[in-house]
């Protein structure tokens, strides 16, 4: 008992016994089915049972744990010098492969990574990276020998470990890779060749951010330790067994400062291992948070050669490790609205789930450490660059930095900013040279300046990207190399972040030109920052939701759900080809949603969305039937299938119709693709029209009517009748007739004498990227005439388009085409036009009008008028019409 005690004592005096501890444990498990973690306490599941738990110190704990299935890796991406992409050079047996999790400080000021006062060991000197993971946290595997694992764990319990990124390290958990694993990574791995040709050359000094090859593949990860069958390798585990617990033993006196001075010799009898064995278990449930710092002399070090931390042959680099930063700097503090107008349009082009952005402000551009904290820095001000923040952000540049300047400034090496006042906010049309040689052009506004290069040298870092289209090809945007260690910039005196609304144009010409071009500015920005380094993928795709069964007449929907009672299967569930739907009371955590199979919920209590607001659709919707029970959904496949097992069904009286936020495989004419982003106003309606009445005698009739309700719907508002919404035929919504933001798909099924007909429409309301949306052409109308008018929503635009259909059939039914031809006419874009016939060199006719079936009619010169016919094509129907034979 008094040895016991003794023992336990010292340990508890001497702090440099929790490194043995580490290092003793770490070295007898890691061949074992087993894992090593070391966390912060506040980490989620760190709460392991008291019987795992191995030390506990400060707020830091390190434990063993069972092997346990990783099973979200599917966007891990190799490093480029990973050891993946060398295959005979992976994870020697001895080695442990391991991941890290880092976070970023949360602060506007990106805080330094706290370490004690004890000597600071840097993450990558002792391991290999081989993939990272960008997010929050920031993930990375690599691979350590054992005693370097032993090392940075070490480290990490004693608050002295540092990330070469500048984060600050959350957890650390062994990892077992599968031989599956590394065959698929193996395989997504860039081939050496690709690398030499697409990869800047990298030294030991290398800060820069270095993005790899995506693994696209599920990978078979779990938590354990070592790279072998335990089974297999058992006998090699007896045999070596002996000669790693003599070395440990040394190590152990070594590392410890135990020595000539403390050695109690316990080594030295059975009886005694076995006490030191049974004071280790008991000690490991001790918290070591009150022992007090020893002198220097008595405090562990780690080796100082790193054993074997990177793979043989490889450089060593910064990991790519910058977390995931994009700061902005727009110069004084009063540029609110600047910095919030390029965080805009960055989060539409870059995958919001994998960076962080934030503004540099102004005093933090000297005192905050965000040099090593940062992927891309933005400078977006036009004020003048200071001395102290020009040597800043070259700096940054040296350290492997990318830099984005958005009419700044800020310009190094041989190029100077030339003033031309001429051009200063003025709309002018550039040419734009791509990755794959080629160019585009497009109208952008100019900030008034452009770059000439101050001498030109044979081996310039200096490569022109757009210029403008003039005589002079005066130069716009630049790339620029800088230092050897990867840093780039691209500089550019046009406007590349400024959207339609952050642009104060002077004519209706501006408006339009920079309107036309707002799809190719995206996709030129997007190549800039794919070029820089970051990822422009598309964000997965969101899951799908439950639906609401929500209805703007209460006694409507108490009628709708005794219908139900009598209609659903024992299931609950009204099956069809396309979607069975399965009807339940409130939403459950666990129902089901999935493209053949979803749930919808009947109580309408619990309902609430920020995408939709039910009270708004029925204060604007003023129907007899149409639109008077609704399904919605945040996310759907496309709303044109939610109602095909009903619509056959339900009596006539009862309007159905479907509305979603966003599709995922939204329906347009012919097959094509309706992209849905969020903004959208997307719906399906069905209604049923009788085939002996003067609509169902002229069915392709529908889609013009759907057509001039939703121009209607938008310019029958006070205030609100000149906003340039139109009809092209025959089923598009135009903004004048330059650029098209709605669209209509009808879809009919003749049943005995009845028409049941679907009508999916949609247009968009408030997504002013990639083309153009109402709410744009309403802030157009304020700026040009002075108005106040409010900007729009899908619910309210919706309800007034089914309104407005309604009475158009109405009238349609009484009156028939002339009832409605003269209101379509007021607002469609093709009087007077010209198109050709049969094709592109055919003869030339004007069209004149629709006739009685909907079907385009035009005069050719010396033939009189005819009416025409699509040739089939699914992009352009105004294209080779085609005159049918008599």
């Amino acid at each position: 008992m008094l040895i016991t005690l003794c023992y336990l004592y010292l340990w508890a005096r001497w702090g440099p016994c929790s490194a043995a501890l580490i290092r003793r444990t770490v070295r007898r498990l890691h061949r074992s089915r087993c894992s090593f973690t070391f966390c912060c306490r506040c980490c989620r599941r760190a709460a392991p049972p008291d019987e795992r738990v191995c030390l506990r110190l400060g707020n830091k704990v390190f434990f063993t744990d069972e092997a346990q299935l990783l099973d979200d890796l599917n966007r891990w991406s190799l490093l480029l010098i990973s050891p993946f992409i060398y295959p005979d050079k992976l994870l020697e047996a001895e080695h442990i492969a391991f991941v890290t999790e880092s976070i970023s400080a949360q602060t506007d000021n990106l805080q330094k990574v706290p370490v004690s006062s004890k000597e600071v060991v840097k993450w990558s000197d002792y391991c290999s990276p081989l993939a990272y993971k960008p997010g929050e946290p920031y993930k990375l595997i690599a691979e350590a020998s054992v005693d370097n694992f032993s090392n940075l764990g070490i480290a990490f319990m004693e608050d002295r470990l540092q990330m070469d990124n500048g984060m600050v390290p959350h957890k650390i958990v062994s990892v077992h890779l599968q031989e599956s694993t590394l065959k698929e990574l193996t395989q997504v791995a860039p081939s050496v060749n690709e690398m030499s040709r697409n990869s800047t050359q990298m030294n030991e000094a290398t800060p820069t951010a270095t993005l790899g090859t995506t693994a696209k593949s599920k990978l078979g990860v779990v938590e354990s330790v070592g790279q072998g069958d335990p089974e297999a390798e058992e006998k090699s585990k007896l045999e070596k067994e002996n000669e790693y617990e003599d070395e440990s033993n040394r190590l152990s006196d070594k590392e410890t400062g135990f020595g000539e001075h403390h050695h109690l010799h316990l080594s030295s009898c059975h009886e005694c291992l076995q006490l030191e064995n049974s004071t280790i278990e008991s000690v490991r449930f001790a918290s070591a948070e009150d022992i007090p710092e020893l002198s220097d002399h008595c405090n562990s070090k780690l080796e100082e050669n790193g054993g074997d931390c990177l793979a043989t042959g490889m450089k060593r680099v910064n990991l790519a490790g910058k977390p995931p930063n994009v700061l902005i700097y727009v110069g004084s503090e009063t540029a609110k609205v600047e910095f919030d107008q390029v965080k805009s349009i960055l989060l539409e082009c870059i995958d919001a789930d994998n960076y962080t952005i934030y503004q540099l402000h102004e005093e933090q551009v000297l005192k905050a450490p965000w040099i090593d904290n940062a992927l891309l820095l933005i400078i977006a001000t036009e004020e003048p660059i200071s001395d102290k923040n020009q040597e800043q952000f070259m700096k940054f540049l040296s350290k492997g930095g990318k830099i984005l300047g958005f009419s700044s400034s800020f310009t190094f090496g041989g190029i100077q900013i030339k003033r031309i006042d001429e051009l200063k906010k003025t709309i002018h049309e550039l040419v734009v040279s791509k990755t794959d040689s080629t160019e585009v052009k497009l109208n952008l506004l100019i900030s008034g300046c452009i770059f000439e290069e101050v001498r030109k040298e044979c081996n310039s870092k200096v490569k022109p990207l757009s210029h403008l289209n003039n005589a002079d090809k005066d130069v716009v945007i630049v790339h620029l190399l800088y230092g050897d260690n990867g840093g780039e910039a691209i500089l550019s005196q046009v406007h590349l972040e400024l959207d339609i609304n952050s642009v104060d144009f002077q004519t209706e010409q501006d408006f339009n030109l920079l309107k036309m071009s707002n799809t190719k500015r995206c996709e030129v920005l997007k190549e800039i920052l794919v070029s820089l380094g970051l990822s422009c993928e598309l964000s997965e795709i969101p899951p799908l939701t439950p639906i609401y069964l929500l209805s703007s007449d209460e006694e409507i929907h108490f009628t709708f759900l005794k219908w139900l009672e009598e209609n659903v299967n024992a299931e609950g569930l009204i099956e069809s080809s396309k979607v069975s739907l399965k009807f339940v009371s409130s939403c459950e955590s666990k129902m089901e949603t999935t493209p053949s199979l979803m749930s919808v919920v009947t109580e309408m209590g619990n309902f609430s969305s920020e995408h939709f607001s039910l009270e708004m659709y029925q204060q604007n919707l003023q129907t007899k039937k149409l639109g008077k029970i609704l399904l919605f959904t945040e996310v759907t496949t496309t709303t044109m299938n939610l109602l095909d097992g009903l619509m056959f069904k339900l009596p006539e009286e009862m309007g159905l119709i479907a509305i979603a936020v966003r599709q995922t495989q939204g329906k347009g004419r012919g097959g094509n693709v309706w992209l849905s982003p969020m903004g959208c106003a997307l719906s399906t309606l069905h209604i049923t029209v009788p085939l002996h009445s003067n609509l169902g005698q002229r069915i392709p009739f529908i889609q013009h009517l759907v057509s001039l309700a939703m121009v209607e719907s938008v310019r029958s508002i006070p205030g609100y009748e000149d906003i340039e919404l139109r009809v092209k035929w025959p089923n598009d919504i135009y903004y004048s007739d330059l650029m098209k933001l709605g669209g209509v798909l009808v879809t009919s099924t003749l049943i005995e004498t009845t028409f049941h007909i679907l009508i999916g429409f949609g247009f968009n309301v408030n997504n002013s990227n990639p083309t153009i949306c109402i709410n744009d052409l309403i802030t157009k109308f304020n700026k040009e005439e002075g108005t106040k008018l409010k900007p729009l929503t899908a619910d309210c635009l919706i309800a007034r388009t089914v309104t407005v259909l309604e009475r158009l059939i109405d009238i349609f039914q009484e009156k028939g085409p002339n009832g409605v031809l003269p209101r379509y006419y007021k607002y469609w874009i093709h009087s007077g036009k010209q198109v050709h016939l049969y094709n592109e060199e055919g003869p030339i006719a004007w069209i004149v009008g629709i006739d009685d079936y909907g079907f385009l009619q035009v005069h050719e010169e010396g033939k009189g008028v005819e009416s025409v016919h699509p040739d089939g094509n699914s992009f352009d129907m105004l294209r080779n019409l085609i005159i049918p034979k008599h």
